[in-house]
């Protein structure tokens, strides 16, 4: 019992390390030191794909936004400034322009004028971009009222042909026409000189009646003298229709 009351007594155990611990303190390190990469390129991403990237805070974002705005409108507008110094500087040398050479600023005046006008601009359009057609259309032109012009020939050309021949018909119809007209004209010639001979027999028959007494040499006697009236009545009806043939030119 005094040996083991003498003897010493052995030290307490260490305690071993927490894994949790261990992992807790590791994540607390790689955080600290994923947040200082951040800091120093808070855009870039670290090589291998190992780093973070954080966005950036609204209130950053709408300041940063603000920022470049601002520095846009001024350069717009310093842009603006050389281009309205510019504008201002060409319109006093035209002025000027036009205040030291009167004579040709009224000419350019006028010209715009006539431009600007309807009428004369169609009458300029129509007199200097209708002449500067090229040759080429001018040509083709030409081959179309060419080729119109030689299509209307050649149905002339076929129309002369139809006309002349009918003519030539008409001219032999009229030339048969003209021949049995003038042989119908000889033929009344000659029905109106026997019956002129045929009225003079009758007419001296009548003077032959004249001197027979009774009544039946004056019934023959007006019988005879009417039958002379009808054949006076024909060949003048006969010398009317030669004269009508005598005017159309054939002589009979």
């Amino acid at each position: 019992m005094t040996a083991n009351a003498s003897a010493p007594c052995p030290p307490p155990p260490s305690p071993s390390p927490s894994p949790l611990a261990g992992a807790t303190s590791e994540g607390i390190h790689d955080l600290r030191t994923a947040q200082s990469s951040s800091e120093a390129n808070p855009f870039g991403s670290g090589t291998n794909g190992s780093a973070f990237r954080f966005a950036p805070f609204p209130q950053e974002n709408s300041s940063w936004s603000l920022q470049r705005l601002q520095d846009y409108m001024t350069m717009v507008q310093a842009q603006y400034k050389v281009h309205e110094g510019a504008f201002v500087k060409k319109v006093k040398d035209q002025l000027m322009i036009a205040r030291e050479h009167p004579t040709e600023t009224f000419g350019i005046v006028v010209a715009a004028g006539l431009v600007l006008m309807r009428g004369p601009r169609r009458f300029l359009l129509r007199n200097t971009f209708g002449r500067l057609v090229s040759e080429q259309d001018r040509s083709a032109k030409a081959e179309l009222c060419l080729k119109e012009i030689s299509q209307s020939v050649e149905k002339l050309k076929k129309d002369s042909k139809h006309m002349l021949l009918k003519s030539s018909w008409g001219e032999q119809d009229l030339q048969r026409g003209d021949a049995k007209i003038r042989a119908a004209g000889r033929e009344i010639q000659r029905l109106a000189k026997s019956i002129y001979k045929i009225e003079s027999e009758a007419m001296d028959l009548m003077d032959g009646l004249r001197a027979l007494p009774g009544r039946t040499a004056l019934q023959l006697r007006a019988e005879v003298a009417s039958m002379a009236s009808d054949l006076k009545n024909q060949r003048r009806e006969l010398n009317e229709r030669i004269m009508k043939i005598s005017e159309l030119g054939i002589r009979v």
